[in-house]
């Protein structure tokens, strides 16, 4: 992770398509990169997406993820954690979906990845107590991903081997 001095310059803020910088942004990853070029404004227009930017001088994007309103079917969950989580026997569970996360390549090694990670968990928790969500759902792109996530204590769902998830009692034990 970077320096303390590296990781609090950013600042987390909606995505403003007049003034952040879509263009420039790179993370290495077409989709991901297309998504925040040509679709993100829109999702944020018709409110299917609410997306959110890091940036450090209040015009280029650093990084950047999507938080939605989510539905998880009760048997995807693993039957420990659904017991575990003590979670009622609905058929269909509230759930925030983090549908992208990215960093731009030219700010790899900073640790911003884990910074929008944070932010985004952060916003989930807080957006729970007054609109249910009893986790956040992540659905990896690849091994690299899926490691990261669980090394901040995402559980991968059987049914879906690069959907993962965290319960929100969990996130809020991280911000105590």
């Amino acid at each position: 992770m970077g320096t303390k001095a590296e990781t609090t310059r950013y600042r987390f803020e909606p995505l403003d398509k007049n003034r952040h910088d879509r263009a420039s942004f790179s993370c290495g990853a077409e989709a991901l990169d297309n998504y925040l070029k040509k679709q993100a404004g829109q999702d944020v227009e018709k409110r299917v997406a609410a997306v959110f930017i890091a940036t450090d001088d209040g015009t280029t994007i650093a990084g950047y993820y999507t938080l939605s309103q989510y539905s998880i079917q009760a048997g995807e969950f693993p039957a420990a954690a659904l017991k575990q989580l003590k979670l009622p026997r609905y058929p269909a569970l509230p759930a925030t979906l983090i549908g992208r996360l990215a960093r731009a390549t030219s700010h790899k090694g900073r640790g911003l990845g884990e910074l929008l990670l944070m932010s985004a968990l952060e916003r989930a928790l807080a957006a729970s107590r007054g609109i249910a969500s009893i986790a956040v759902v992540v659905d990896a792109k690849d091994e690299a991903a899926i490691k990261f996530y669980a090394s901040y204590g995402f559980i991968r769902l059987p049914e879906h081997p690069n959907r993962l998830f965290l319960p929100m009692a969990t996130v809020e034990m991280m911000f105590r």
